[in-house]
């Protein structure tokens, strides 16, 4: 049976770290950034986790 190959839509917006887990970017940040607060918006550019069953399909999706 041939690889499986990455899914290079999620492969663009998730990653894997050492540990296994997923992450991805968080929404809402691409445009109309002025109207919101700075509490917000440094928020939006920590990482996300992604926690639930879904972060299995997609590490299944990004190679692994």
């Amino acid at each position: 049976m041939p690889k499986m190959k990455t899914h290079k839509g999620i492969a663009k917006r998730m990653k894997r770290t050492r540990k296994g887990t997923v992450t991805r970017s968080r929404a809402n940040r691409g445009h109309l950034m002025s109207g919101k607060r700075g509490t917000r918006k440094r928020r939006l550019r920590k990482k996300g986790r992604v926690v639930t069953k879904q972060a299995r399909a997609y590490a299944r999706l990004l190679g692994g």
